[in-house]
């Protein structure tokens, strides 16, 4: 138990019933999320309820086989899968995330009161994904709090709730308005002007995105407070408007900064882990770049031939997760095929001596080498904190939900980033992105990454240790966890 709660008196164990979205990135955060309550205060259980969505059942079950076998906390935290839908929403729906949420309800109520009735222990509250707000009706059927995990950052958050707050207020109608292509917004928490180009997607698509995030913006103002996968010193100012703005009177409610949340310790992954360490083994200190785009990201054979034209002719040794684009049926790019079969003729020859091509990758193992010395990315937020963690700058590729946004507050905001695009989109529906980045952009941007200035090789250090610093005892994000546990653990 840390010093920070020991003092309180619990009669009795508290449970948190954990709901994560249906995602590896979602899942993933929301385990280690729950470790790191354990571990701060062992009279606190936690039962993680698992929603399977069928083209990624085998991914979820092996990690949840990995996480059960190696669980840290056998007696505190448990992993419930929930049954099977008879009648799961078809992939291809704009409203699928929508609809899979709502189907699962009764699922979870039934599992839940299931507990309750067991009597093992004393349920304490509801901790839920962004995605499930729902859910909260649940949560307050059974006169308990229901808490949010937010899983990207504070500056994110700040924009749904400024532009709910908005629509809901008359002074424009995010359902039917359209948005000028050159407008800018003036959003508590950020120092810059956000323009319309990095905007999530979400906030354009008004027959489907618009209404989903009204609804879950409206869903995170009725909950108890939200755990944001955030450090204070990386949004300094985000956070702090947050937080402002929640001991102001108004409906945003109490806000818990207690990233950075991360999986660092990912284990062996078989022969190809092996072969992409000992390649990087030989390379010398920070002379690799490395790229990959997230679990949903893949280009298509034009974009596969400017990309390697461009790190072709930057002349600098890389590492590059080419993944297969989906297949028909399928929304997810290959776990295990490349896509050589799109590079230029002979690329793989010319470039033996200093590039490899690897499918999927060994990310956190990758961050943490030595001989990487920049990342380019998709800007996916847990990818971003990564980053920050190992201390890797990155140059911004973002591929579609926030992450045009995060690769403006990391360029623009933060000065920790160089931009190859920030207003890429790719539409992982139609899989058609809006333009191609050229041979050139890539060239410039890779040169630029690995040639970075020394003020800004220091603020990327600087972010890495404060990230870690915040985690530790006294620290901002294990203060700030400590008041969320209080708040569970003296609830009535």
């Amino acid at each position: 138990m840390s010093s920070s709660t020991a003092s309180l008196t619990v009669t009795a164990d508290a449970e948190l019933v954990f709901v994560p979205a249906p995602g590896m990135g979602h899942l993933k955060s929301a385990v280690e999320l729950a470790k790191l309550i354990i571990q701060h205060n062992h009279c606190i259980s936690i039962v993680i309820l698992i929603i399977n969505i069928p083209t990624t059942t085998s991914l979820i079950n092996d990690f949840i086989h990995s996480q059960s076998r190696n669980n840290p906390y056998p007696t505190h935290l448990t992993f419930m899968a929930l049954p099977p839908l008879s009648n799961p929403p078809e992939r291809s729906s704009p409203d699928f995330m929508r609809i899979l949420i709502e189907l699962h309800e009764p699922l979870v109520k039934q599992a839940v009161e299931e507990r309750i009735q067991a009597g093992s222990s004393k349920l304490a509250g509801f901790v839920l994904d962004m995605f499930c707000t729902n859910m909260i009706d649940i949560a307050t059927n059974l006169n308990i709090p229901a808490y949010i995990f937010f899983t990207s950052g504070a500056n994110m958050l700040s924009l749904m709730f400024h532009f709910q707050s908005m629509n809901d207020g008359g002074v424009f109608d995010l359902t039917k308005d359209h948005i000028s292509p050159n407008a800018e917004f003036d959003v508590p928490g950020f120092v810059n002007r956000v323009p319309e180009i990095v905007l999530p997607s979400v906030f354009i698509d008004k027959e489907s995105g618009v209404p989903m995030l009204l609804n879950l913006v409206r869903g995170l103002r009725r909950s108890k407070g939200i755990l944001v996968n955030t450090f204070t010193e990386l949004e300094t100012s985000g956070v702090q408007a947050l937080l402002d703005q929640a001991t102001q009177g108004s409906s945003i409610p109490a806000i818990y900064p207690v990233g950075p949340i991360l999986e660092l310790d990912s284990g062996s992954q078989g022969e190809d882990h092996v072969s992409i360490l000992q390649w990087l083994d030989k390379q010398p200190s920070s002379s690799v770049v490395f790229l990959c785009f997230g679990s949903m990201g893949s280009f298509d054979a034009n974009e596969v031939k400017e990309i390697a034209n461009g790190l072709e002719k930057s002349g600098h040794r890389f590492l590059w997760s080419l993944r297969k684009p989906p297949s028909a049926g399928t929304t997810q790019p290959s776990q295990d095929q490349t896509f050589v079969e799109a590079l230029p003729e002979g690329f793989v020859d010319r470039t033996a001596k200093i590039g490899k091509i690897i499918s999927w990758a060994p990310q956190v193992s990758i961050l943490s080498h030595r001989s990487v010395g920049g990342f380019v990315s998709h800007c996916g937020w847990n990818s971003t904190l990564e980053s920050m963690w190992f201390g890797v700058p990155i140059a911004t590729w973002p591929l579609y939900a926030e992450q045009q946004l995060n690769a403006f507050e990391l360029i623009k905001e933060l000065g920790l980033a160089v931009e190859i695009r920030m207003d890429y989109r790719h539409d992982w529906k139609t899989r058609k992105a809006n333009f191609v980045v050229t041979a050139e952009e890539v060239e410039n941007g890779v040169k630029k990454l690995m040639s970075l200035d020394e003020e800004t090789k220091q603020r990327v250090r600087q972010m890495r240790d404060e990230g870690r610093k915040a985690l530790e005892d006294g620290g901002s994000s294990h203060k700030s966890l400590a008041r969320f546990i209080q708040n569970v653990l003296t609830f009535e």
